[in-house]
């Protein structure tokens, strides 16, 4: 059978082509490798022409990482350290809404973890170090990410993929603080941050807060393409 097709959200910013800038459709090469590494098909989604008739097309998706999502979305004001993209937020939450709808297995990541606790009707903390006193999960200097562990709830669809504990990366200055109707499953021990939500009905519906994409340990990513690769079968 085919390898399963795994959207991946992308970025809308301006890029460097040679001597120009030009606004594009930018996605670090990153989270193509993973899905291609697990035995996906990765195809990059655009945010500039939105329509759920694009899940027709895949057996997946990924909502990616990259700008703060937009605090009116779930009824607070912005923080000064809040940079959102309005319509990326909009194409992104119609996506979402329409693929847990229709059971198609999905996964966030970073950004898409929050902007999945905010569909299913959660609230962020905008700024981290306002909240936790530190700036743990997105070091001010030195190296790119930090790491923490990570415990998980025995019995949820992350434990059965990770188990207990992993040591993750971290990159963010927002977080979750309410996931809505989102089940969490797993936090930082150091200072109870969410660190992973999951729809238990649904198919396969998980957000990490960490960077899967950007480690060694793809056994997320993985798990989402073997449920695509399930409905793929199934609807074969």
């Amino acid at each position: 059978m085919p390898r399963p097709i795994i959207g991946l959200t992308t970025y809308a910013e301006d890029a460097r082509f040679g001597l120009q800038d030009t606004f594009s459709a930018v996605l670090p090469l990153s989270y193509v490798h993973a899905v291609h590494e697990t035995g996906g098909r990765a195809v990059l989604i655009t945010p500039d022409d939105p329509d759920p008739e694009i899940l027709d097309g895949v057996d997946g998706i990924v909502f990616t990482g990259g700008s703060d999502v937009d605090p009116a979305l779930y009824g607070d004001t912005p923080h000064g350290a809040t940079r959102v993209k309005p319509n990326r937020d909009r194409a992104e939450l119609m996506l979402l809404r329409a693929a847990a709808e229709r059971g198609v297995p999905l996964l966030g990541i970073c950004r898409g973890m929050q902007l999945m606790s905010v569909a299913y009707g959660g609230r962020l903390h905008q700024h981290l170090p306002d909240v936790l006193g530190h700036h743990g999960h997105r070091p001010a200097s030195g190296p790119k990410f930090g790491h923490h562990t990570v415990e998980l709830t025995p019995g949820s669809r992350v434990h059965d993929i990770l188990g207990d504990r992993i040591v993750a990366n971290s990159f963010h200055h927002q977080g979750v603080k309410d996931p809505g109707r989102l089940t969490a499953t797993g936090w930082c021990p150091e200072d109870e941050l969410i660190e992973v939500v999951e729809d238990p009905a649904l198919p396969f519906a998980l957000g990490v807060q960490w960077h899967p994409e950007d480690t060694d340990d793809f056994r997320v990513i993985a798990a989402l393409i073997e449920a695509a690769a399930k409905q793929k079968a199934l609807a074969a």
